[in-house]
């Protein structure tokens, strides 16, 4: 389990704790921080901007609960959250 920081993306904490540092990008430019949001949590989260949505047109094994967690952005409404890294 990870505690996330209110204001960053998922991505920029999971990469953050991984490397240390890392910056990312909005809008996406890749789909490599692809992810499945788990259950009712999908319907919690504000709908994927156009560029999320053909990002995700790119990626593999894309699923109708696919977003990219460079663009889920941290907040106590989504405490608990879950989700899992689609495969490469």
């Amino acid at each position: 389990m990870l505690e996330g920081r209110d204001g960053w993306s998922v991505m920029k904490y999971c990469a953050t704790r991984a490397s240390g540092r890392r910056r990312m990008r909005r809008p996406p430019r890749c789909a490599t921080c692809h992810v499945y949001i788990d259950g009712e949590w999908y319907a919690k989260l504000a709908p994927p901007s156009e560029a999320e949505v053909d990002m995700l047109d790119m990626a593999l094994a894309v699923e109708p609960i696919s977003r990219l967690s460079c663009q889920i952005v941290c907040a106590p409404t989504l405490d608990g959250i879950k989700l899992t890294i689609a495969p490469e």
